[in-house]
C-alpha cells in the first residue's frame, strides 16, 4: 500500500508541475503571439471589461485604490473594471501571473504596490518575475505608514509603546501586510533607527493586519494612513505615530516619527501596470485616462477626504520611479538581511 501511495503522490506531483510549466509556457506564448492581433484591435480599445488583478485580500490599500479610481476610469474610457483578488506571497502570485501568464492586450492589468512589487524578488530568488517584464501605466497615490493599536490598548501614546518594547525586547507583536511589504520594511527601518526589536506578524494585506490589532490579536499594526484613517476617526483604532514628513491635516493630533526623534519617512505607493509589450495606443489610452482622472476636482477631494496623498506619475516617469525604488530597497535589504536571518 505504501508503494501505491508513493506512486500516486509522485504522479500527482508530476501532473501539477507539468500543468504549472504549461501555464507559464502558454502565458509566454500568448504575450509574444498576441501583439500583432492586439495592434489591429487597439484603435477600438477597450471593447470589453478590463480585469484588474489584486495581490491582496479585499479591504486593504489595493482594494481601496480600486474602489476610488475605477468609477472615474470607467466613465472616461467607457468600460467596466472587474477586480480579481489573488492574495498570497505579498502580491507575488498576482504579479507573476501578470508578467508570465497574461496576454499583453490591455484587458488585464494589475494594481502594483511599492516596495513589495520589487522586494518580493529581491528577497526571494524563487520568485522569477521582475519589473522589467511589466508596462508601468500610472502611479496614483503614495500612502504614508502609520502605527496603530486597538482602542482599548494600554498604549495611550507612542512613548507608552516604546517603553513597553524597551522592557520586553523582541516580544511585542506587530502586524504587517506581508513579509517583504512596505509595513515589513517600515518596521525594519524603525528597529534600525531606534535600536529596539519587536516580533513581526505577517498578514495577507493591510486589512487583516489592522483588524488583528483592533481585535487585540496582535498588540499593534504598522499599516497605511489611507487604509485606517476612517477607523481612527471612528475610534476603532488609536494612531500613535505617522511615518511622514509632516502631520496630516485630517489627523492633526497624530505626531510624526520625526517629531518623536526617529528620523524616518516610509509608506507605500500604489498604481497600475500591464504586462510588457501592450500596444502603444492602448498604453496611451490608459495613461490619458489616469491623467484626466487626476485632474478631476471630485476625484481629488475624494482622495483628500480618505487621507490619501495624490502622487501621479505616468508612463516613463512611473517606470523610472519603480527602477529607483528597486535600487533603494535593494540597498535597504542588503543592510538588514543578516539581522533578519538571525532573528528567525
Amino acid at each position: 500500500m505504501k508503494k501505491k501511495t508513493f506512486f500516486r503522490k509522485a504522479a500527482l506531483s508530476g501532473l501539477v508541475l507539468t500543468l504549472a510549466l504549461t501555464l507559464t509556457a502558454c502565458g509566454t506564448a500568448n504575450q509574444s503571439s498576441t501583439t500583432g492581433s492586439s495592434n489591429q484591435a487597439a484603435s477600438n480599445y477597450p471593447t470589453k471589461p478590463i480585469t484588474v488583478l489584486q495581490g491582496f485580500k479585499a479591504g486593504g490599500g489595493s482594494d481601496q485604490l480600486a474602489q476610488m479610481t475605477q468609477p472615474y476610469l470607467q466613465k472616461i474610457i467607457g468600460q467596466t473594471f472587474v477586480n480579481q483578488y489573488i492574495p498570497g506571497a505579498t502580491g507575488a502570485i498576482a504579479w507573476t501571473q501578470l508578467a508570465k501568464q497574461t496576454k499583453n492586450d490591455g484587458y488585464t492589468i494589475s494594481i502594483t504596490n511599492t516596495p513589495m512589487l520589487m522586494t518580493n524578488y529581491l528577497m526571494n530568488s524563487d520568485i522569477k518575475y521582475s519589473i522589467d517584464e511589466l508596462t508601468p501605466i500610472a502611479n496614483v497615490v503614495t500612502d504614508p505608514g502609520i502605527l496603530v493599536v486597538s482602542k482599548d490598548s494600554p498604549f495611550k501614546n507612542y512613548q507608552d509603546f516604546v517603553d513597553y518594547v524597551k522592557a520586553h525586547p523582541g516580544q511585542l507583536t506587530i502586524g504587517n501586510s506581508g513579509t517583504g511589504g512596505d509595513d515589513f520594511f517600515s518596521i525594519l527601518q524603525w528597529e534600525k533607527a531606534t535600536g529596539l526589536s519587536v516580533k513581526q506578524i505577517p498578514f495577507q494585506g493591510d486589512g487583516p493586519s489592522w483588524q488583528a490589532a483592533a481585535g487585540n490579536k496582535v498588540q499593534a499594526s504598522s499599516t497605511n494612513l489611507g487604509v485606517v484613517y476612517s477607523q481612527v476617526k471612528a475610534g476603532n483604532v488609536r494612531a500613535l505615530a505617522l511615518y511622514a514628513e509632516n502631520r496630516n491635516d485630517l489627523l492633526p493630533d497624530v505626531p510624526t516619527l520625526k517629531e518623536l526623534g526617529v528620523d524616518m519617512v516610509a509608506g507605500s505607493s500604489r498604481g497600475y501596470s500591464a504586462p510588457k509589450g501592450i500596444p502603444d495606443d492602448v498604453k496611451q489610452k490608459l495613461e490619458d485616462a489616469f491623467t484626466q482622472m487626476a485632474k478631476d476636482p471630485e476625484f481629488q477631494k475624494g482622495l483628500h477626504d480618505a487621507a490619501l496623498p495624490i502622487d501621479l506619475k505616468v508612463g516613463d516617469d512611473y517606470a523610472k520611479y519603480l527602477k529607483d525604488q528597486e535600487t533603494t530597497f535593494k540597498d535597504i535589504w542588503d543592510s538588514v538581511k543578516d539581522q533578519v536571518a538571525a532573528q528567525k
